[in-house]
């Protein structure tokens, strides 16, 4: 379908790539792969046909048809979801002329043994489907059925454009995309704005792609599962492996050490003749032997080594202050615009738990956490735990910062006290080391900003760590130590993530948000989705469950599409009653352990101060202050040992 020979592409003095040579055939679901800088995008672009190679061709079959999603795009605002997506179609009448042409070609011809006959048959037959699939009889089911599957809800679909965000709308290209059926789909981190019901979506109707796939992606799950082909661009070459992303990683560690084996024994070889055109070279009797060797030193063609990008970001959280036992407590909230986002939100985070929010977008992970950062008004009891210090990363924390600064200016204007003196080092630690640090935020990558809107993160110690989506753009090594300094982190976390690959083993506690609910499951993200799975499968058929799923989305409420039914509204009179009496306890116990947390804490500011009395040589023998000292250190012993009774009774209300 696309033939690639000798590609060249220089930017500076060293080329990006060159000598790329390479076929992309039907079928082929191939993952783009290489350090971040390797050329990726720019080689979807030149496939594309948006950017020209320095040197080499690229072929493409007559009427192959390439669709080609980039990571950043401008969007059009005056039309509807719907008519944007009926764009798509626009190419419907050349297609039809198309196959009347060739249906004209055949009746025309009379070598109907011949290898050209066949083939134009074959033409014929594969553009004829095409059509049918793309006919206008199917266009409103494949415009609603590819939305849906996106996550867009069929109220949606009359609303303009111009009210959705930037993810929305690139959801929506991909949308027109996937409708068009090209024959090539280039796609250039597509996951980046999914939530995971749709990656999951979109991983199967990739599997199933009647044509050829080539995506750049750094959500790991994502590319391999939907591979069978991968490409690495490495020391400025394309390597071709044809295998999954998995089997690729582990057949190209295979084949480093194999470079590093004949490396090794090469310069052995080189040093061992050095060594005997040195020692040789001015005796008249070795002179014949010298020059045969400087000959074979000269032709000898040194052996590359594929780059390993040992830059990587450190990253370790500071240590923080101890939080009360439970960071997060929220009773009966409820959030709503014109539309219900959720109601009746009962939900304990306990303090060192990583949890994790997951749902659709348009869900309420977001809002919700607003309402914990009290940006935003809810009805409702919202508790933050005793001596809670919140950090938090927004989904657009990357795009608030100012381009106008360098990465050292955004830096330093945030820094305090003795963290100004290490700034080189923080700025090292996060590749932003030598002339990086000097560069306009304006010029970043995606990455880049995000790694530098977490070393702001960093600044300051906390202990609950709220990040949503911190993973958009960071590549998998970035991701990795991410995950690490979170699993090590010694605080609590919540993390709004739809990257699998990310949560599992980060995470104890998923809160799936959905329907106007948020529910509780105890487990990783795959011990998760694999229940999700199992309801989904019970509840096939329940057609009253999907009509009360229907009326309920046509009201406002954000259902998700073809997933679990939500829970009845209005629980049984005992359970209710039950429930409401737990509550009671439970803020009762609450409010015991949050008056002994505030005593503590007034007692060892007050013991505090005292220490600093007695730095004085004057104060350090008044017998008065002594007395105090001892009496607040003994009550503050009896009030701990209370507060621990009080939390171990808190904790079996909670059981």
């Amino acid at each position: 379908m696309i033939s690639v020979e000798a590609l060249s592409v220089e930017f500076g003095v060293k080329p990006l790539f060159s000598d790329a040579s390479f076929v992309i055939n039907s079928r082929d679901r191939i993952a783009l792969v290489g350090k971040n800088g390797a050329g990726k995008s720019t080689m979807l672009k030149i496939l594309c046909g948006m950017e020209r190679p320095t040197s080499g061709t690229v072929s493409v079959q007559t009427d192959t048809t390439i669709g080609y999603l980039p990571q950043v795009m401008i969007l059009q605002d005056d039309t509807t979801v719907r008519q944007e997506a009926q764009k798509a179609f626009a190419d419907m009448q050349k297609l039809k002329e198309r196959v009347e042409r060739l249906e004209r070609q055949m009746s025309e011809r009379t070598d109907y043994e011949s290898q050209d006959y066949m083939e134009l048959v074959e033409k014929y037959t594969s553009e004829h489907e095409r059509y049918l699939m793309m006919g206008a009889e199917g266009q409103e089911a494949a415009i609603e059925r590819t939305l849906v599957g996106l996550g867009f809800l069929r109220t949606d679909f009359d609303r303009p454009t111009s009210e959705f965000s930037g993810g929305w709308r690139m959801r929506i290209e991909l949308a027109k995309i996937l409708l068009r059926r090209p024959d090539v789909l280039l796609l250039d981190e597509p996951t980046n704005h999914l939530d995971i019901d749709s990656i999951q979506w979109l991983e199967q109707l990739l599997s199933g792609w009647s044509g050829a796939v080539v995506l750049v992606s750094h959500d790991r799950a994502f590319i391999n599962n939907v591979s069978n082909r991968t490409l690495e661009i490495s020391c400025g070459h394309v390597i071709d492996y044809r295998v999954k992303y998995d089997e690729y990683v582990k057949l190209r560690a295979e084949r480093r050490e194999q470079q590093l084996r004949a490396y090794e024994n090469q310069q052995k070889e080189i040093a061992d003749m050095r060594q005997f055109i040195e020692r040789f070279r001015y005796q008249a009797t070795k002179a014949v032997q010298v020059q045969q060797k400087v000959k074979q030193l000269e032709k000898i063609v040194p052996i590359e080594i594929d780059e390993v990008d040992n830059s990587a970001m450190h990253l370790k959280f500071p240590p923080c202050l101890r939080s009360g036992d439970y960071p997060i407590i929220c009773d009966e909230v409820r959030k709503a615009y014109d539309h219900l986002v959720f109601d009746h939100v009962n939900l304990t985070i306990k303090r060192g738990e990583k949890v994790a929010f997951v749902g659709k977008n348009g869900e309420g992970k977001s809002t919700l956490v607003k309402c914990i950062m009290d940006q935003i008004p809810f009805d409702g009891h919202l508790k933050i735990g005793h001596n809670v210090q919140i950090g938090y990363f927004a989904q657009n924390q990357a795009q608030l910062l100012d381009e106008s600064l360098t990465v050292f200016q955004t830096v330093d204007r945030v820094a305090r006290g003795d963290v100004r003196l290490r700034i080189n080092d923080i700025l090292g630690a996060f590749m932003f080391g030598g002339e990086n640090s000097e560069k306009k935020v304006k010029v970043l990558s995606g990455g880049e900003r995000t790694r530098l809107a977490m070393i702001l993160l960093l600044l300051e110690p906390v202990n609950l760590l709220i990040l949503d989506e911190p993973t958009n753009h960071l590549d998998m090594p970035s991701k990795d130590v991410l995950k690490e300094a979170i699993r090590a982190f010694d605080g609590t976390a919540i993390v709004v993530s739809h990257d699998r690959e990310f949560l599992d083993g980060l995470v104890t506690k998923v809160f799936e948000f959905g329907g106007g609910r948020v529910r509780e499951h105890i487990g990783g993200i795959y011990d998760f989705l694999r229940t999700k799975k199992l309801n989904e499968l019970n509840q096939l058929g329940s057609q009253v469950e999907n009509s009360q799923a229907r009326t309920e989305a046509t009201a406002g409420h954000a259902k998700k599409t073809n997933g679990p039914s939500s829970p009845e509204l209005s629980p049984p009179t005992n359970d209710y009653a039950a429930r409401k009496e737990l509550q009671k306890q439970l803020r009762k116990a609450e409010r015991a352990v949050e008056e002994s947390e505030k005593k503590i804490g007034k007692m060892e500011h007050r013991l505090k101060e005292l220490d600093e009395l007695f730095c004085d040589p004057a104060k350090a023998s008044d017998m008065t202050l002594v007395a105090e000292y001892t009496d607040t250190k003994r009550a503050l012993d009896e009030e701990v040992e209370r507060w621990e009774k009080l939390s171990e009774e808190l904790d079996s209300i909670n059981l």
